[in-house]
Parts: structure tokens; sequence; C-alpha cells
């Protein structure tokens, strides 16, 4: 029986992605909409290539309300000099380009999270539609994808770059030698609450090198976190041989999040009160935070306890939580991974 081919992706992109020297354009993806029958959506790309050497994908606003990420690849794609690259640069800004303009997580006109919609489909939501461009046309030309995050409007992290434990641990190691070329302030072995669905996965299950990153967060970028994200993703280039110098490395703190222990969700409505900060250290038991009832006054606050011994790496924003927000992320702090 004939299996179908796979149907070809409404996405054109504007420019060459195999030209050599730079190029700025557009991932264009048609859009029916009532303002523009026949509109598109169009997302910011940038070529960059000279000479023979590995291809690293670069991607920012994966989620729409993380600024780190956008904030560091439209000033590399200002800036990076051709003649500096020994092989292709592919930079996306704002992956999610219609959440990025709204300042929104998710997408406005599907709803759709991109990073719980790989890989994709052509024939879908104009979510899906992106996630599959990026599987089937984008992906398989890289050697390495560093992908940004932050937390967005609703968690705050500590500053760090990220890879997972994989079955593969000749491809876990290579990872993980990026991310300690990154050098940001903190180095994690990352457990996510589910990993169907994201671009994480996706690129992994393609035996590529993967980075990705949590840098801050609270709705805004720093100056801080966006010089992390800078030197980070120029040390990434660096460090796979596609700009002809050494990492700036800088002291990094490997942590590891080892089981979903390391993982606190509200249970109830209302103001949250932590009682440790960002980077301060917690034993099993201590409580981190409180959740006061705000219907009235006089009621007794739940209190949140760790469920092992380590550091605070996340904390939720802003002051108010709900049952099933995340409310706190913790990690173990290791010598070395």
């Amino acid at each position: 029986m004939l299996v179908p081919s796979p149907r070809p992706s409404p996405v054109t992109p504007t420019l060459d992605l195999d030209a050599r020297g730079v190029q700025h354009g557009h991932l264009r993806l048609p859009h029916s909409r009532d303002d523009s029958a026949w509109g598109s959506v169009m997302i910011p790309i940038c070529v960059i290539a000279n000479g023979d050497g590995p291809t690293a994908l670069l991607t920012g606003g994966n989620h729409g309300d993380e600024y780190e990420g956008p904030a560091a690849l439209f000033e590399l794609a200002r800036t990076l000099a051709p003649e500096a690259v020994s092989g292709r640069v592919i930079i996306i800004p704002a992956l999610n380009y219609p959440a990025f303009r709204a300042g929104t997580r998710t997408s406005p006109i599907d709803r759709g999270n991109l990073n719980r919609s790989f890989p994709g489909r052509p024939d879908g939501t104009v979510t899906e539609k992106i996630a599959d461009y990026v599987t089937r046309h984008l992906v398989p030309l890289a050697d390495v994808v560093l992908d940004f995050h932050s937390g967005g409007k609703t968690l705050d992290f500590l500053p760090y770059a990220a890879a997972h434990e994989l079955p593969d641990k000749d491809q876990e190691a290579r990872c993980f030698a990026a991310v300690a070329a990154f050098s940001a302030p903190y180095s994690m072995k990352m457990l996510e609450i589910d990993a169907v669905g994201m671009l994480d996965t996706t690129v992994e299950e393609l035996g590529k090198v993967f980075i990705t990153t949590e840098l801050g967060g609270a709705g805004t970028a720093s100056a801080h976190s966006i010089g992390i994200a800078r030197r980070g993703a120029t040390n990434v280039l660096k460090h796979a041989g596609i700009l002809k110098c050494e990492p700036e490395r800088q002291a990094t703190r490997w942590l590891d999040m080892p089981s979903s222990d390391c993982f606190a969700f509200a249970q109830d409505d209302g103001l949250i009160a932590f009682q440790i900060d960002l980077g301060q250290p917690v034993r099993a038991g201590d409580v981190i935070a409180r959740v006061y009832p705000i219907g009235r006054t006089g009621g007794a606050p739940a209190e949140y306890r760790a469920a092992l011994d380590g550091m605070l790496a996340a904390r939720h924003v802003p002051g108010l939580i709900k049952a099933g927000d995340c409310l706190a992320v913790l990690a173990v702090v290791k010598e070395r991974l």
C-alpha cells in the first residue's frame, strides 16, 4: 500500500537559505482573516553564511512573552559579520511571531502554544504550520539548535542554560558541552513536566545538539539577562566552530533536577508570600511560600514546603496565584554532572 507523501508546507521563505552573505527576510505563512483576505504572517528571519562549516539554528520568542532571546538575536542578526563566519547561522528572533507581537505566551490567532505543537502539521492551525516548517525544513539543516526561553509573565528563573538527559549518551555529552560553553551563571540538567510536543524533543529525536535556557522572566528582560543571552549565543557559535575563537567562559554553577519533587504546584487560590528568594538554599521540609486566602481577614495561610534539599531555581509571579499554577521549582547543586 502506498503511503502518501506529506503535504508541502504553506510557509515560503523570502530569502535563499543556501546563499552566502547576509540576508534579512521573512518566513511567509498565508493567513486569511477579516482584515486581510489574502494576508500572511511574516516571521522575521536572518541567514548569515560564509565558507564551509556547521549550521546553527538560533531561535527566540517560541513563547511570545519571553524577551531575552529576541533582544539578543535581533542584535546578533544586525551585527554578525559574514566574514567572521565559517558555516551558516539561521536566526529567528521571534519564532511564534503572532504571540510575540501580542506579548502573550500563546498565539492570539489560534491560542496555540508553539512549544507544545511540534512536530506540527502542514494542514493544521497557524501554530502547527510554523512547527511543521521548523521541523521539516530548518532543523534538518542544523548541527546545533539554541532555543531561548525565560519565565514569561508568570515565572521568574535563575539565569541558566540547560540540556536534558538523553538515551544516546554521546549526544547527551555533546549537548552538555554546548551548555558549558554557553557559560550562563547556572547550568542545568533539566527535567520537563511534560516533554511531548516540544521543539526540544523534536530536535533531540533527530540526533542534533540542543541547548535551551531559562534566563529570568517576570514578563520583562534586564540588561543583565540580555547580556547573558548575547554572550551565550556567541559562545555557542564559537563552540560549534562557526566563529573561529574560543568561547568567553565564565564561572557557572551546575544544577540538577533529579525528580518531580523539584516542582511545587499551588493547591489554593490566594496571595503568595515567598519565604526564600531565588538562589537561596532550602532544606527538605522548609517552608517555601505561604498562600493567604484573600476573601476575608483571619484565615490561616496554606504552607508549601520543600520536598528535597536544594535551592530555589524558579518562582511564581505575580503576587496572586491560582490552584494548579507552578509555585516553585527547586534544583540540586552539583560539583559537576
